[in-house]
């Protein structure tokens, strides 16, 4: 297989010509400015996020993250001199994010869980229904019709009248006896 070796950089005129690797590295903070920074100033950062947060471990991770963030980016600090600036904004940066999160964290904590019934008490609300169901299913027609309409399909006594064509008296005589059926039917044992 041929090797294929880079062209070398050849200055084409009215074209920029790409920085090499080394002079990015001259023209940023270099690692060892870097390196001087955390040994000179990781005790003063770590006072600085503690003053915004309030735990230590949270404090040293927001003080190595900062550190991490510089060093990455650390072409793009022209000035050596600015360096330390950098790191003071990036920590406070990151303290805001992680307050943040941990206010978002409390917010979705503090919403109370919906009450789960247990399996027992699902077991005994099936049985419930179930009886129900064949509660309402030995009464009269009419009465199975008023009470559904009436109590399922939430409407109202008028409503229940235009809707299966009796009169209003009628309604009130169907629901009170199939109300008095299903109360006898649910107290019965099963």
């Amino acid at each position: 297989m041929p090797v294929i070796a880079p062209m070398p950089a050849t200055r084409t005129p009215g074209i920029p010509s790409q920085r090499s690797a080394d002079d990015s590295m001259t023209a940023g903070t270099t690692v060892d400015h870097l390196t001087e920074t955390y040994r000179a100033h990781y005790r003063a950062l770590l006072g600085l996020a503690s003053l915004l947060l309030d735990d230590t471990a949270s404090c040293e991770d927001v003080v190595q993250e900062a550190f991490i963030r510089v060093h990455s980016a650390r072409s793009r600090v022209r000035d050596p001199e600015k360096t330390l600036a950098y790191l003071r904004q990036t920590v406070v940066n990151l303290s805001r994010s992680a307050l943040r999160r941990r206010i978002l964290g409390l917010k979705l904590l503090s919403k109370p869980m919906p009450d789960m019934a247990s399996a027992e008490e699902g077991a005994y609300d099936q049985l419930e229904r179930d009886q129900l169901i064949r509660a309402m299913r030995g009464l009269q027609r009419r009465q199975r019709e008023v009470l559904v309409l009436r109590y399922f399909a939430d409407m109202t006594e008028a409503q229940v009248a235009d809707t299966l064509g009796i009169s209003l008296g009628s309604v009130k005589a169907y629901g009170s006896r199939g109300i008095a059926a299903l109360r006898v039917a649910m107290e019965a044992p099963a």
